[in-house]
């Protein structure tokens, strides 16, 4: 097959079943493989093209597998382990989700009506996954699509010099977690013993102080930009952009800020030598995010396969039940602050 072949939609060269593939963007980027006959299982059939699609998933950025025969969270967790066996835990979470099989999560339970801003998984971690799987398991029928963005897309068009002031500082977190403000840091880290938070803390070079009664606040300097452990690639990776107090509803940052301050707000973020992110380079980060966007609405069975490096993800509003899973794998710890 010549390289031109995805710039149509066709049966191609792909073993054990017809597919008919087709980037959605001409970048490319996020090539959609559809079964172009019934009753393929979707485990079976990836673990048939294991290589093809790898290097598929590098190229485009992100896959959406559409029409295969997958009816369960249990054969979404199977067609996600075709890909890497060992899929991950959920720690240091930022968002509620509930465990539905073995490692299968519900993705992010946030209300209905909010938009979830553009993001790499975890970038805010100290490490994270290499890939994401996403499954259609109950589309809304009104909005609720997880829309991608291509990094490479993005990064070309960050301006050399914010590029530069980010790379040099990085991106310092901190986190105020209590009952009344954010998740509790039962939730976040899975365990009541703070024993085991602080150590994990110190493991990955998190800083900690207990406040009041049951508070927690960390603080913590991660990368602004990382580079992809295959292709090399120099991407834009952080949370700067999602956790920075000025994304909140101006009501809502302003009686934050005049109640805690701005380290004692839920989440906010900083250049890593402690001074404040200008307004507007978040604003000009999560305009590229969404110039970029593609967006296709779910179908049931529907799977999402992201290179969590090259690609971000966001979830729009929606109304109506609406139950996307998420597994994750293929763990990158990042040795430069270890």
């Amino acid at each position: 097959m010549t390289d031109d072949s995805h710039d149509r939609t066709g049966a191609v060269d792909f073993v054990e079943g017809r597919v008919a593939t087709a980037p959605v963007d001409p970048e490319p980027f996020l090539l959609k493989i559809e079964a172009a006959e019934p009753g393929l299982r979707l485990d079976r059939w990836i673990s048939a093209n294991h290589t093809r699609l790898t290097d598929e998933l590098e190229r485009h950025g992100a896959l959406l597998f559409r029409g295969f025969a997958l009816d369960s969270p249990e054969d979404f967790g199977a067609a996600a382990r075709a890909f890497s066996p060992e899929l991950l835990d959920y720690l240091e979470r930022a968002a509620p989700r509930t465990e539905i099989a073995d490692k299968v999560f519900t993705s992010t339970e946030l209300s209905e009506d909010q938009w979830i801003a553009f993001h790499h998984e975890m970038s805010y971690s100290h490490n994270w996954p290499g890939r994401l799987y996403f499954y259609g398991d109950r589309p809304s029928k009104t909005g609720g699509a997880t829309p991608v963005a291509s990094e490479r897309a993005v990064y070309a068009k960050i301006p050399a010099e914010l590029r530069e002031r980010f790379r040099r500082h990085g991106v310092s977190y901190v986190r105020n977690y209590s009952p009344d403000l954010d998740i509790p840091w039962q939730v976040v880290f899975q365990t009541e013993d703070r024993a085991e938070v602080e150590a994990y803390c110190r493991e990955s070079r998190t800083e900690f102080e207990w406040i009041g009664r049951d508070g927690l606040r960390t603080r913590a300097v991660r990368q602004a930009v990382s580079r992809h452990p295959g292709t090399g690639e120099t991407v834009w990776f952080n949370h700067a952009h999602l956790w920075h107090i000025s994304t909140l509803p101006a009501e809502v940052a302003e009686y934050l800020l005049d109640e805690y301050g701005p380290e004692g707000v839920p989440r906010n973020a900083f250049y890593g030598d402690g001074s404040p992110i200008e307004d507007d380079a978040v604003e000009l980060i999560g305009e590229l995010y969404k110039e970029a966007a593609v967006s296709l609405p779910w179908e049931r069975g529907d799977v999402l396969v992201v290179d969590n490096f090259l690609a971000t993800h966001a979830r729009e509003p929606f109304h109506g039940d609406r139950r996307i899973l998420v597994a994750m794998s293929d763990l990158h710890v990042n040795q430069d602050i270890r």
